[in-house]
Protein backbone atom coordinates (compact mmCIF):
# COMPACT_ATOMS: atom_id res chain seq x y z
CA UNK A 1 0.00 0.00 0.00
CA UNK A 2 1.41 3.32 -0.85
CA UNK A 3 0.95 7.02 0.44
CA UNK A 4 -0.15 9.78 -1.97
CA UNK A 5 2.90 12.37 -2.29
CA UNK A 6 2.55 15.60 -0.87
CA UNK A 7 0.95 18.40 -3.09
CA UNK A 8 3.88 20.25 -4.23
CA UNK A 9 5.35 16.98 -5.38
CA UNK A 10 2.87 15.70 -7.54
CA UNK A 11 1.73 19.31 -8.91
CA UNK A 12 5.40 19.70 -10.04
CA UNK A 13 5.50 16.31 -11.63
CA UNK A 14 1.98 17.12 -13.54
CA UNK A 15 3.16 20.49 -14.51
CA UNK A 16 6.43 19.28 -16.01
CA UNK A 17 4.67 16.68 -18.22
CA UNK A 18 1.69 18.57 -19.52
CA UNK A 19 1.45 17.93 -22.94
CA UNK A 20 3.63 14.69 -23.05
CA UNK A 21 1.56 11.66 -24.84
CA UNK A 22 2.23 8.70 -22.87
CA UNK A 23 2.99 5.74 -25.47
CA UNK A 24 5.77 3.95 -24.37
CA UNK A 25 5.02 0.39 -23.29
CA UNK A 26 7.65 -2.18 -21.75
CA UNK A 27 9.33 -3.49 -24.77
CA UNK A 28 9.69 -0.19 -26.44
CA UNK A 29 11.66 0.84 -22.85
CA UNK A 30 13.57 -2.03 -22.80
CA UNK A 31 14.51 -1.93 -26.04
CA UNK A 32 15.73 1.53 -25.54
CA UNK A 33 17.24 0.42 -22.37
CA UNK A 34 19.11 -1.91 -24.42
CA UNK A 35 19.93 -0.31 -27.11
CA UNK A 36 21.77 2.56 -24.98
CA UNK A 37 23.40 -0.01 -22.69
CA UNK A 38 24.74 -1.96 -25.73
CA UNK A 39 26.84 0.60 -27.49
CA UNK A 40 29.52 -0.43 -30.25
CA UNK A 41 31.91 -0.66 -26.85
CA UNK A 42 31.30 -4.33 -26.62
CA UNK A 43 32.59 -5.34 -29.90
CA UNK A 44 36.10 -4.16 -28.30
CA UNK A 45 35.40 -4.62 -24.84
CA UNK A 46 36.00 -8.84 -24.50
CA UNK A 47 40.13 -7.83 -24.90
CA UNK A 48 40.15 -5.30 -22.75
CA UNK A 49 38.43 -7.55 -19.85
CA UNK A 50 40.55 -10.35 -21.15
CA UNK A 51 44.17 -8.40 -20.86
CA UNK A 52 43.01 -7.14 -17.11
CA UNK A 53 41.64 -10.26 -15.78
CA UNK A 54 42.55 -12.98 -18.23
CA UNK A 55 40.07 -15.86 -18.03
CA UNK A 56 38.67 -14.61 -14.77
CA UNK A 57 37.16 -11.55 -16.66
CA UNK A 58 33.57 -13.47 -16.61
CA UNK A 59 33.73 -13.40 -12.54
CA UNK A 60 34.31 -9.88 -13.24
CA UNK A 61 31.49 -9.15 -14.74
CA UNK A 62 29.41 -11.36 -12.02
CA UNK A 63 31.08 -8.87 -9.43
CA UNK A 64 29.69 -5.90 -11.42
CA UNK A 65 26.21 -7.73 -12.01
CA UNK A 66 25.74 -7.46 -8.03
CA UNK A 67 26.60 -3.73 -7.95
CA UNK A 68 25.27 -2.83 -10.50
CA UNK A 69 22.00 -5.27 -9.87
CA UNK A 70 21.42 -3.28 -6.86
CA UNK A 71 21.44 0.26 -9.12
CA UNK A 72 18.77 -1.42 -11.37
CA UNK A 73 16.46 -2.02 -8.48
CA UNK A 74 16.74 1.16 -6.92
CA UNK A 75 16.06 2.88 -10.45
CA UNK A 76 13.20 0.31 -11.09
CA UNK A 77 11.54 1.15 -7.28
CA UNK A 78 12.12 5.35 -8.11
CA UNK A 79 11.23 4.82 -11.55
CA UNK A 80 7.99 3.34 -10.41
CA UNK A 81 7.30 5.84 -7.81
CA UNK A 82 8.55 8.93 -9.70
CA UNK A 83 8.01 8.81 -13.79
CA UNK A 84 8.95 12.35 -15.02
CA UNK A 85 10.55 13.52 -17.82
CA UNK A 86 14.47 13.86 -16.86
CA UNK A 87 14.36 10.30 -15.00
CA UNK A 88 17.07 10.49 -11.93
CA UNK A 89 16.48 14.10 -12.17
CA UNK A 90 12.95 13.32 -11.02
CA UNK A 91 13.47 10.75 -8.48
CA UNK A 92 16.23 12.90 -7.13
CA UNK A 93 14.47 15.91 -7.04
CA UNK A 94 11.16 14.37 -5.33
CA UNK A 95 13.78 12.90 -2.82
CA UNK A 96 16.07 15.89 -1.96
CA UNK A 97 14.39 18.51 -3.52
CA UNK A 98 14.97 21.49 -6.40
CA UNK A 99 18.76 21.41 -5.94
CA UNK A 100 19.68 18.01 -5.43
CA UNK A 101 17.77 17.11 -8.53
CA UNK A 102 18.89 19.86 -10.51
CA UNK A 103 22.93 18.42 -9.85
CA UNK A 104 21.85 14.94 -10.92
CA UNK A 105 20.27 15.95 -14.37
CA UNK A 106 23.25 17.95 -15.13
CA UNK A 107 25.55 14.99 -14.33
CA UNK A 108 22.97 12.82 -16.57
CA UNK A 109 22.54 15.59 -19.69
CA UNK A 110 26.58 16.11 -19.42
CA UNK A 111 27.31 11.71 -19.13
CA UNK A 112 25.11 11.59 -22.48
CA UNK A 113 26.19 14.53 -24.53
CA UNK A 114 29.74 13.74 -24.62
CA UNK A 115 29.09 10.54 -24.78
CA UNK A 116 26.69 11.26 -27.83
CA UNK A 117 29.67 12.77 -29.62
CA UNK A 118 32.01 10.46 -29.29
CA UNK A 119 30.20 7.80 -30.10
CA UNK A 120 28.75 9.98 -33.66
CA UNK A 121 32.54 10.22 -34.30
CA UNK A 122 33.50 6.50 -33.40
CA UNK A 123 30.97 5.86 -36.15
CA UNK A 124 32.27 8.25 -38.59
CA UNK A 125 36.01 6.50 -37.84
CA UNK A 126 34.02 3.15 -38.41
CA UNK A 127 32.84 4.09 -41.89
CA UNK A 128 36.15 5.70 -42.59
CA UNK A 129 38.03 2.39 -41.78
CA UNK A 130 35.80 0.85 -44.89
CA UNK A 131 35.68 4.49 -47.18
CA UNK A 132 38.95 6.36 -46.68
CA UNK A 133 37.11 9.31 -48.16
CA UNK A 134 35.53 9.70 -44.79
CA UNK A 135 38.98 10.07 -43.07
CA UNK A 136 39.01 13.57 -44.01
CA UNK A 137 38.73 15.86 -41.62
CA UNK A 138 35.62 17.56 -43.39
CA UNK A 139 34.05 14.84 -44.62
CA UNK A 140 34.15 12.55 -41.50
CA UNK A 141 32.80 16.04 -39.43
CA UNK A 142 30.02 15.90 -42.25
CA UNK A 143 29.02 12.29 -41.66
CA UNK A 144 28.89 12.83 -37.99
CA UNK A 145 26.32 15.63 -38.30
CA UNK A 146 24.70 13.93 -40.96
CA UNK A 147 23.91 11.22 -38.78
CA UNK A 148 22.60 13.00 -35.57
CA UNK A 149 20.32 15.21 -37.91
CA UNK A 150 18.86 12.57 -39.55
CA UNK A 151 18.15 10.22 -35.92
CA UNK A 152 17.02 13.90 -34.60
CA UNK A 153 14.84 14.02 -37.20
CA UNK A 154 13.34 10.58 -36.56
CA UNK A 155 12.81 11.15 -32.66
CA UNK A 156 11.23 14.77 -33.93
CA UNK A 157 8.32 12.63 -35.50
CA UNK A 158 6.53 11.55 -32.35
CA UNK A 159 7.19 8.99 -29.54
CA UNK A 160 5.86 6.73 -31.19
CA UNK A 161 7.64 6.70 -34.03
CA UNK A 162 11.05 7.13 -32.50
CA UNK A 163 10.39 4.05 -30.25
CA UNK A 164 9.50 1.95 -33.21
CA UNK A 165 12.76 2.73 -34.93
CA UNK A 166 14.74 1.92 -31.90
CA UNK A 167 12.75 -1.24 -31.25
CA UNK A 168 13.45 -2.13 -34.89
CA UNK A 169 17.27 -1.34 -35.01
CA UNK A 170 17.89 -2.87 -31.71
CA UNK A 171 16.47 -5.72 -32.48
CA UNK A 172 18.84 -5.65 -35.59
CA UNK A 173 21.88 -4.53 -34.34
CA UNK A 174 21.91 -7.72 -31.49
CA UNK A 175 21.76 -10.55 -34.16
CA UNK A 176 25.78 -9.94 -34.85
CA UNK A 177 25.96 -10.79 -31.34
CA UNK A 178 23.35 -13.67 -31.27
CA UNK A 179 25.28 -14.98 -34.06
CA UNK A 180 28.72 -14.79 -32.36
CA UNK A 181 27.40 -16.29 -29.26
CA UNK A 182 25.70 -19.35 -31.04
CA UNK A 183 28.07 -20.11 -33.58
CA UNK A 184 30.94 -19.46 -31.20
CA UNK A 185 29.37 -21.60 -28.75
CA UNK A 186 28.76 -24.45 -31.11
CA UNK A 187 32.33 -24.44 -32.16
CA UNK A 188 33.37 -24.44 -28.23
CA UNK A 189 31.39 -27.13 -27.43
CA UNK A 190 32.87 -29.34 -30.85
CA UNK A 191 36.40 -28.71 -29.80
CA UNK A 192 38.20 -31.37 -27.64
CA UNK A 193 38.49 -30.08 -24.16
CA UNK A 194 42.42 -30.45 -25.03
CA UNK A 195 42.32 -28.46 -27.97
CA UNK A 196 40.26 -25.79 -26.22
CA UNK A 197 42.22 -22.68 -25.84
CA UNK A 198 41.98 -20.66 -22.75
CA UNK A 199 43.83 -17.16 -21.32
CA UNK A 200 46.59 -17.32 -19.00
CA UNK A 201 45.09 -17.50 -14.70
CA UNK A 202 45.48 -14.52 -12.98
CA UNK A 203 45.16 -13.60 -9.56
CA UNK A 204 42.37 -11.64 -8.35
CA UNK A 205 44.25 -8.45 -7.38
CA UNK A 206 44.48 -5.01 -9.10
CA UNK A 207 44.09 -6.13 -12.62
CA UNK A 208 40.73 -7.96 -11.54
CA UNK A 209 39.74 -4.52 -10.00
CA UNK A 210 40.02 -2.80 -13.21
CA UNK A 211 38.25 -5.11 -15.00
CA UNK A 212 35.20 -4.69 -12.73
CA UNK A 213 35.33 -0.97 -13.54
CA UNK A 214 35.32 -2.00 -17.21
CA UNK A 215 32.51 -3.96 -16.74
CA UNK A 216 30.34 -1.29 -14.91
CA UNK A 217 31.31 1.34 -17.66
CA UNK A 218 29.69 -1.51 -20.52
CA UNK A 219 26.79 -2.11 -18.15
CA UNK A 220 25.78 1.90 -17.37
CA UNK A 221 23.64 4.24 -19.74
CA UNK A 222 20.02 2.84 -18.24
CA UNK A 223 19.86 6.39 -17.30
CA UNK A 224 19.34 8.00 -20.34
CA UNK A 225 16.68 6.18 -22.13
CA UNK A 226 14.47 6.71 -18.73
CA UNK A 227 14.39 10.64 -19.46
CA UNK A 228 11.71 9.81 -21.42
CA UNK A 229 9.77 8.35 -18.26
CA UNK A 230 6.71 11.21 -18.71
CA UNK A 231 5.77 9.37 -21.96
CA UNK A 232 5.50 5.76 -20.91
CA UNK A 233 1.95 4.07 -20.53
CA UNK A 234 0.89 2.83 -17.13
CA UNK A 235 4.93 3.66 -15.86
CA UNK A 236 4.27 2.50 -11.99
CA UNK A 237 4.37 -0.79 -14.25
CA UNK A 238 6.27 -0.47 -16.94
CA UNK A 239 9.20 1.32 -16.18
CA UNK A 240 10.45 -0.75 -12.95
CA UNK A 241 9.65 -4.01 -15.91
CA UNK A 242 11.07 -2.72 -18.74
CA UNK A 243 14.38 -2.04 -16.64
CA UNK A 244 14.57 -5.44 -14.94
CA UNK A 245 13.87 -7.02 -18.65
CA UNK A 246 16.53 -4.62 -20.61
CA UNK A 247 19.53 -4.97 -18.00
CA UNK A 248 18.96 -8.89 -17.44
CA UNK A 249 19.31 -9.16 -20.98
CA UNK A 250 22.48 -7.33 -21.29
CA UNK A 251 23.72 -9.03 -18.24
CA UNK A 252 23.47 -12.39 -19.20
CA UNK A 253 24.56 -11.58 -23.43
CA UNK A 254 28.17 -9.95 -21.85
CA UNK A 255 28.87 -12.88 -19.86
CA UNK A 256 27.75 -15.24 -22.64
CA UNK A 257 30.33 -13.01 -25.43
CA UNK A 258 33.63 -12.76 -23.14
CA UNK A 259 32.97 -16.97 -22.20
CA UNK A 260 32.94 -17.57 -26.02
CA UNK A 261 35.62 -14.85 -27.19
CA UNK A 262 38.13 -16.17 -24.10
CA UNK A 263 37.49 -19.89 -25.62
CA UNK A 264 37.59 -19.20 -29.28
CA UNK A 265 40.85 -16.86 -29.13
CA UNK A 266 42.88 -17.50 -25.55
CA UNK A 267 45.76 -15.24 -24.74
CA UNK A 268 45.56 -13.73 -28.34
CA UNK A 269 41.81 -12.22 -27.19
CA UNK A 270 43.97 -9.46 -24.64
CA UNK A 271 45.87 -7.89 -27.72
CA UNK A 272 43.14 -7.93 -30.24
CA UNK A 273 41.49 -4.47 -31.62
CA UNK A 274 38.75 -5.90 -33.08
CA UNK A 275 38.21 -9.26 -30.75
CA UNK A 276 34.71 -10.44 -31.93
CA UNK A 277 35.43 -10.12 -35.64
CA UNK A 278 38.80 -11.77 -35.12
CA UNK A 279 37.44 -14.11 -32.61
CA UNK A 280 34.88 -15.31 -34.96
CA UNK A 281 36.78 -15.29 -37.85
CA UNK A 282 38.82 -18.85 -36.35
CA UNK A 283 35.50 -20.74 -36.56
CA UNK A 284 34.24 -18.56 -39.89
CA UNK A 285 36.04 -15.88 -41.71
CA UNK A 286 33.58 -15.24 -44.13
CA UNK A 287 31.31 -13.83 -40.81
CA UNK A 288 34.20 -11.30 -39.57
CA UNK A 289 33.10 -8.61 -42.00
CA UNK A 290 29.65 -8.85 -40.63
CA UNK A 291 30.92 -8.37 -36.89
CA UNK A 292 32.94 -5.26 -38.00
CA UNK A 293 29.78 -3.62 -39.57
CA UNK A 294 27.70 -4.63 -36.61
CA UNK A 295 29.76 -2.68 -34.58
CA UNK A 296 29.26 0.25 -36.99
CA UNK A 297 25.37 -0.29 -36.84
CA UNK A 298 25.83 -0.66 -33.36
CA UNK A 299 26.79 2.84 -32.89
CA UNK A 300 24.14 4.42 -34.77
CA UNK A 301 21.33 2.62 -32.88
CA UNK A 302 22.89 4.05 -29.81
CA UNK A 303 22.64 7.46 -31.19
CA UNK A 304 18.74 6.98 -31.87
CA UNK A 305 17.86 6.08 -28.10
CA UNK A 306 20.51 8.92 -26.70
CA UNK A 307 18.31 11.47 -29.00
CA UNK A 308 15.01 10.08 -27.11
CA UNK A 309 15.95 10.48 -23.70
CA UNK A 310 18.76 12.90 -23.33
CA UNK A 311 16.88 16.20 -24.73
CA UNK A 312 14.01 15.05 -22.00
CA UNK A 313 16.90 16.28 -19.55
CA UNK A 314 16.89 19.95 -20.76
CA UNK A 315 13.03 19.95 -21.69
CA UNK A 316 12.90 19.08 -17.81
CA UNK A 317 15.28 21.39 -16.76
CA UNK A 318 13.24 24.28 -19.08
CA UNK A 319 9.54 23.74 -17.28
CA UNK A 320 10.82 24.16 -13.94
CA UNK A 321 12.45 26.99 -14.96
CA UNK A 322 15.72 26.25 -15.04
CA UNK A 323 16.62 26.98 -18.67
CA UNK A 324 15.45 29.14 -21.49
CA UNK A 325 11.16 28.62 -21.21
CA UNK A 326 11.65 27.57 -25.13
CA UNK A 327 13.14 24.26 -24.75
CA UNK A 328 10.18 23.23 -22.52
CA UNK A 329 8.01 24.03 -25.34
CA UNK A 330 6.42 20.97 -27.47
CA UNK A 331 5.64 20.71 -30.95
CA UNK A 332 2.33 21.55 -31.59
CA UNK A 333 1.71 18.23 -34.16
CA UNK A 334 4.10 15.51 -32.56
CA UNK A 335 4.25 16.68 -28.40
CA UNK A 336 7.83 16.07 -28.73
CA UNK A 337 9.65 18.81 -27.20
CA UNK A 338 11.69 19.53 -30.68
CA UNK A 339 13.84 22.49 -29.30
CA UNK A 340 15.42 20.60 -26.62
CA UNK A 341 16.15 17.91 -29.42
CA UNK A 342 17.82 20.15 -31.95
CA UNK A 343 19.64 22.00 -28.68
CA UNK A 344 21.24 18.56 -28.08
CA UNK A 345 22.31 17.77 -31.47
CA UNK A 346 23.93 20.68 -31.77
CA UNK A 347 25.60 20.17 -28.85
CA UNK A 348 26.55 16.66 -29.93
CA UNK A 349 27.85 17.61 -33.83
CA UNK A 350 29.94 20.10 -31.88
CA UNK A 351 31.44 17.50 -29.51
CA UNK A 352 32.42 15.25 -32.46
CA UNK A 353 33.62 17.42 -34.59
CA UNK A 354 36.60 19.16 -31.84
CA UNK A 355 36.90 15.52 -30.74
CA UNK A 356 36.26 16.98 -27.09
CA UNK A 357 34.72 13.47 -26.00
CA UNK A 358 38.28 12.04 -25.96
CA UNK A 359 39.68 14.38 -23.04
CA UNK A 360 36.03 13.91 -21.19
CA UNK A 361 35.19 10.24 -21.49
CA UNK A 362 36.71 9.97 -17.64
CA UNK A 363 34.84 12.40 -16.28
CA UNK A 364 31.24 11.50 -18.04
CA UNK A 365 31.87 8.10 -16.72
CA UNK A 366 32.37 9.19 -13.31
CA UNK A 367 29.56 11.39 -13.83
CA UNK A 368 27.34 8.35 -14.11
CA UNK A 369 28.87 7.00 -10.90
CA UNK A 370 27.61 10.03 -9.09
CA UNK A 371 24.33 9.89 -10.63
CA UNK A 372 23.25 6.04 -9.73
CA UNK A 373 24.60 7.34 -6.17
CA UNK A 374 22.13 9.67 -6.04
CA UNK A 375 19.33 7.86 -7.18
CA UNK A 376 20.30 4.57 -4.56
CA UNK A 377 19.95 7.54 -2.30
CA UNK A 378 16.48 8.44 -3.57
CA UNK A 379 15.14 5.67 -4.11
CA UNK A 380 15.03 4.74 -0.49
CA UNK A 381 14.11 7.80 0.83
CA UNK A 382 11.04 8.09 -1.92
CA UNK A 383 10.04 4.57 -0.20
CA UNK A 384 10.51 5.62 3.79
CA UNK A 385 7.95 8.39 2.60
CA UNK A 386 5.82 6.72 0.58
CA UNK A 387 6.16 8.69 -2.54
CA UNK A 388 4.04 7.43 -5.21
CA UNK A 389 2.34 9.85 -8.02
CA UNK A 390 0.75 7.45 -10.38
CA UNK A 391 -0.09 3.68 -9.59
CA UNK A 392 1.07 1.58 -7.47
CA UNK A 393 5.34 1.36 -6.62
CA UNK A 394 7.18 -1.61 -7.17
CA UNK A 395 7.92 -1.89 -2.79
CA UNK A 396 11.11 -4.34 -3.03
CA UNK A 397 11.35 -5.52 0.17
CA UNK A 398 15.54 -5.39 0.11
CA UNK A 399 15.40 -2.26 -1.05
CA UNK A 400 17.39 -0.61 1.86
CA UNK A 401 20.02 -3.17 0.96
CA UNK A 402 20.02 -2.53 -2.53
CA UNK A 403 20.54 1.14 -2.09
CA UNK A 404 23.51 0.35 0.41
CA UNK A 405 25.32 -1.78 -1.87
CA UNK A 406 24.27 0.27 -4.87
CA UNK A 407 25.67 3.51 -3.48
CA UNK A 408 29.16 1.94 -0.98
CA UNK A 409 29.82 0.50 -4.89
CA UNK A 410 29.20 4.02 -6.65
CA UNK A 411 31.72 5.89 -4.07
CA UNK A 412 34.39 3.09 -4.08
CA UNK A 413 34.50 3.59 -7.86
CA UNK A 414 34.43 6.95 -8.21
CA UNK A 415 37.53 6.92 -5.52
CA UNK A 416 39.60 4.75 -8.39
CA UNK A 417 39.76 7.56 -10.43
CA UNK A 418 42.83 9.67 -10.89
CA UNK A 419 42.70 13.09 -8.16
CA UNK A 420 42.20 15.33 -10.85
CA UNK A 421 39.29 13.83 -12.28
CA UNK A 422 37.48 13.97 -9.35
CA UNK A 423 38.18 17.73 -8.04
CA UNK A 424 37.21 18.05 -11.87
CA UNK A 425 33.71 16.22 -10.82
CA UNK A 426 33.52 18.06 -8.08
CA UNK A 427 34.16 21.38 -9.77
CA UNK A 428 31.09 19.96 -12.33
CA UNK A 429 28.20 19.62 -8.94
CA UNK A 430 29.67 22.99 -7.65
CA UNK A 431 29.08 24.64 -10.45
CA UNK A 432 25.80 23.55 -11.24
CA UNK A 433 24.75 24.58 -7.38
CA UNK A 434 26.03 28.11 -8.12
CA UNK A 435 23.84 28.21 -11.40
CA UNK A 436 21.28 26.80 -9.45
CA UNK A 437 21.00 29.69 -6.68
CA UNK A 438 22.05 32.26 -9.54
CA UNK A 439 18.70 31.33 -11.85
CA UNK A 440 16.46 30.94 -8.54
CA UNK A 441 17.52 34.41 -6.91
CA UNK A 442 17.10 36.28 -10.20
CA UNK A 443 13.59 34.71 -10.11
CA UNK A 444 12.77 35.81 -6.66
Amino acid sequence: MSIAPSAPVATQEAARDAGLLRKMGVIALAASIVNEVVGAGIFRLPAAMAASAGSHAPLAYIACLVAMGAVVICFAEAGSRVPTSGGPYGYVEAAFGPLAGFVTGVLVYLAAVLACGGLAAAFADAVGSALPVFTNPLAHGALAIAVLALLAWVNMRGVETATRFISTVTFIKLMPLVLFVVVGGVALLMRAPEAAAATPELGIGDDFGRAVILAMFALSGMETPLGASGEVAQPARTIPRAILLGMGLVGVLYILIQIVADGLMGPALATSKTPLADAIATVAPALRVVLLGGAAFSALCWLASDLLGAPRTLFAFARDGLLPAGLGVLHPKTHVPARAIIVHTLLASLLAVTGTFVQLAVLSALATAGIYLFACAAAWALARRGVAILGTPLAFRLLPLASVIGIVAMVALVALGEWLEIVALIGVIAASAVYFWAVRRRAA
